[in-house]
């Protein structure tokens, strides 16, 4: 493997400390924003991804995990909050019973529904925000792309 020059090395460390910094403008951003809706950002990823499941899919625990950029382990205690609060329910998967399912409940999706526009807000604000400090419009302008 050849040696990597230096100057290179320090642009990917530039150009990741720039993107974990809009990262965490984004993410802070949402996490005060859906905190009235007495969510924080994983509660919200997680209803947001199995909502949009197609009709009569589902979700395994570990493809869940994947969807949120969770640890398994932490995606089982997230799900266990959510369930105690009446936002998803478990079962177990039909084809397999040894996979676990998670479903939005009819209280989970009204919940996500109320807060949808909430996140939405708060992300665009956020966006336009950072798009006026010159590090990161590049990276905002990609965003947009995408």
């Amino acid at each position: 493997m050849a040696d990597i020059p230096d100057d290179a090395v320090a642009a990917r460390a530039q150009g990741w400390r720039t993107l974990a910094a809009l990262h965490a403008r984004i993410e802070d951003a949402l996490e005060r924003a859906l905190r009235e809706h007495g969510l924080s950002v994983s509660e919200y990823t997680v209803l947001d991804a199995l909502s949009r499941q197609p009709e009569g899919m589902y979700l395994r625990m570990s493809q869940l995990a994947g969807a949120v950029v969770l640890s398994q382990s932490a995606t089982t205690r997230l799900i266990t909050r959510l369930e105690e609060r009446g936002l998803v329910r478990r079962d177990l998967c039909p084809d397999d019973r040894r996979g676990i399912i998670i479903e939005v409940t009819e209280a989970g999706g009204a919940l996500l529904a109320e807060t949808r526009p909430t996140h939405a807000a708060a992300l665009a604000a956020t966006l336009d925000a950072a798009r006026t400090v010159p590090e990161l419009s590049p990276l905002v302008d990609a965003f947009h792309r995408l």
